[in-house]
């Protein structure tokens, strides 16, 4: 369906010379020149080489970092090590202080325990009187002793002291060297007195009480300086109880 194509002359010479049936002569091939040798070489010194520029990592914050995890841990270290210690030396304080030395040791404490006992009753008190005359004649004066608290009470029955006299109440016992003051009785009807105590009860109960007519005021030398005028003895007169009603 397509007629014959003749190519171009120039497509046969080119054939040719490819083939090697040109008819032009062709220029013979030439190989490259090769690069002359280098038969010495110059060194190369520091100063003529070309600096590279190397980059600076920045590790500080890393080495802080692990200087401060190494110091917390060594702080860490020391602390259990001392509260371990402190563990043990608790411990044997408690349960077996002979084993620390003696300025570790706890020392020793002193406890005072309060008991409260319940009050002692006060024994019963009983009452004693003495009627103190002379010979038959009518009681002078009635002396009441509690034997409890040791106060007396003397009353005055019939007797008036003389101007210028006072009545002294004396303690008669074999027991004391001398008889002893009880104090000059007032003028009032009745005297009562706690200067019982310094004796005992069997010195109070069996003792003699009698009354001399002294100075206004006492005898100055604190012995009876006349013979008794009134005397007696004490018996007692209401038990021992709780109901003991009062010396009056």
């Amino acid at each position: 369906m397509v007629g014959a194509v003749e190519p171009r002359p120039v497509v046969w010479e080119n054939i040719q010379a490819a083939i090697g049936h040109s008819s032009k002569s062709q220029a013979p091939l030439a190989l490259p020149e090769a690069p002359p040798l280098v038969t010495s070489v110059e060194p190369v010194t520091a100063e003529d080489a070309p600096l590279r520029e190397v980059p600076i990592v920045d590790d500080t914050n890393v080495i802080y970092l692990a200087d401060r995890v190494r110091r917390w841990r060594n702080l860490a270290s020391v602390a259990s090590a001392i509260a371990a210690a402190l563990v043990v030396m608790l411990g044997l304080q408690v349960y077996q202080p002979d084993l620390l030395p003696s300025g570790l040791r706890p020392k020793p404490r002193t406890q005072i325990v309060e008991v409260k006992t319940p009050p002692v009753p006060a024994p019963p008190s009983g009452q004693f009187v003495a009627v103190l005359q002379q010979g038959g004649n009518s009681p002078a004066f009635i002396l009441t002793v509690d034997a409890a608290t040791k106060n007396f009470t003397v009353r005055r029955v019939d007797a008036q002291p003389e101007p210028g006299k006072s009545f002294e109440l004396w303690l008669i016992s074999d027991k004391l060297p001398q008889p002893r003051s009880l104090g000059v009785i007032g003028g009032s009807d009745f005297t009562e007195r706690p200067v019982l105590s310094p004796y005992d009860a069997n010195t109070i109960s069996g003792a003699t009480y009698a009354v001399t007519v002294e100075p206004a005021g006492g005898s100055p030398s604190g012995r009876p300086s006349s013979a008794p005028i009134f005397s007696g003895k004490l018996i007692e007169s209401v038990p021992p109880g709780p109901t003991a009603p009062s010396p009056r």
